[in-house]
């Protein structure tokens, strides 16, 4: 395998790792999305108490937090 190739075998592998690298973070937010959509349709179905509201509130702001940082790690891994 000449060096060219080796080069260009190692540009597809640093490529391959960040497809994977993104997929898992892609992942991470999609989780994060559901356990929201859950906690959503669980307060819509729900006679909840202020308490309960606020509590789920501080889940879905977390879950959000979460994701605004799994969203900033998504476009600042380099390819």
């Amino acid at each position: 395998m000449g060096k060219d190739e080796q080069e260009h075998k190692r540009f597809l592998e640093q490529q391959l790792e960040w497809c994977k690298e993104q997929d898992r973070i892609l992942e991470d937010i999609e989780m994060k999305l559901y356990e929201m959509k859950r906690i959503a349709e669980y307060a819509f179905n729900h006679e909840l108490t202020p308490l309960e509201i606020d509590q789920l509130n501080v889940q879905l702001k977390d879950l959000e937090s979460d994701v605004y940082f799994l969203e900033k790690q998504l476009g600042s891994v380099v390819h």
